[in-house]
């Protein structure tokens, strides 16, 4: 038997609870794994609240990103083996807070040895965005990229790309991230009420790409300092995004190939903080949906 943080119902943490069941077997393009951690992210508990639909057949496991070694593989599946360490996302219906469970072997990677298992599981959801949003407009060195959120685990790595690529970056945060968003190397600017102008102050012509991972009005309020709509891209809000003019990001299985190179090499530190047992994953869930964090919470079964 194995053990999973499961949700019953949509709606607050009450609705979560850790139970026993059989390890799950992979099907055609899956890997099972045991799982060696996993890493939360603020979509785990919008799930279970139903923000983001109620499609999920009840009752639903949690979590998405995960690194572990692999025990079996399923049919149609290619460049795996049983006992390789791998790094991915949960195969549909599947999630990853849990002793075991399957990723998707199209959105899996192999682990380097020299990468931690908590590191790697901090990358198939934060770490890939990031390349993503960071790549999807080509921008020279010196060229000015701003962050809408940038005190997330989204924002800590686009900022540290944006660092590599010698770009001039401006991460804008709440005051409490200050200092986690400046160790990224990223000019800071508090949120709220005047952040434009703030930026304004900083990159008086404008900015040469907006990235978005807040989305609302937040995102409606800093998009008039983008020199052109067209540079402006979310993973947050693909309505808003596309109704001023810009375009949501385009996932790619390149940019979790691509993110957990440059993580090996060390120019990217995915920023582990606090991690947790499984026994202890509800805890985990709670934290990140209070907002409390300040780097990457871990489940480490």
């Amino acid at each position: 038997m194995s053990k999973a943080l499961v949700f019953a119902a949509y709606g607050g943490p009450e609705t979560q609870e850790l139970v026993e069941r059989p390890a799950p077997a992979p099907g055609p393009g899956e890997l099972a794994i045991e799982v060696k951690a996993a890493g939360v992210n603020p979509a785990d508990w919008k799930i279970r609240a139903g923000q983001m639909g109620s499609h999920w057949p009840l009752p639903a496991p949690m979590g998405r990103e995960a690194s572990g070694v692999v025990t079996a593989v399923g049919a149609e599946v290619e460049n795996f083996a049983v006992g390789d360490m791998v790094l991915g996302l949960a195969a549909k219906g599947q999630g990853t807070f849990a002793k075991h469970t399957v990723l998707d072997a199209a959105q899996t990677v192999q682990k380097p040895e020299e990468l931690s298992f908590a590191d790697a599981a901090a990358l198939p959801v934060a770490g890939a965005a990031a390349y993503d949003v960071t790549h999807q407009i080509e921008l020279e060195p010196g060229q000015t990229m701003l962050i809408l959120g940038a005190g997330g685990g989204v924002g800590l790595m686009a900022a540290q790309i944006g660092n590599v690529h010698k770009f001039t970056v401006i991460g804008v945060a709440s005051a409490a991230k200050q200092e986690l968003v400046e160790s990224t190397g990223a000019t800071f600017v508090a949120s709220g009420e005047g952040a434009a102008d703030r930026v304004r102050a900083i990159a008086p012509e404008g900015v040469d790409v907006l990235i978005d991972l807040v989305g609302g009005q937040a995102l409606r309020d800093l998009a008039v300092v983008a020199k052109d709509p067209s540079v402006i891209i979310s993973t947050a809000d693909p309505t808003t995004v596309q109704q001023l003019g810009g375009v949501a990001v385009v996932r790619t299985r390149e940019g979790l190939e691509k993110v957990t190179g440059v993580a090996l090499y060390g120019l990217v530190d995915p920023q582990v903080t606090d991690r947790y047992s499984l026994d202890r994953a509800a805890e985990a869930v709670a934290m990140v949906e209070a907002g409390h964090t300040a780097g990457k919470v871990i489940i480490e079964p």
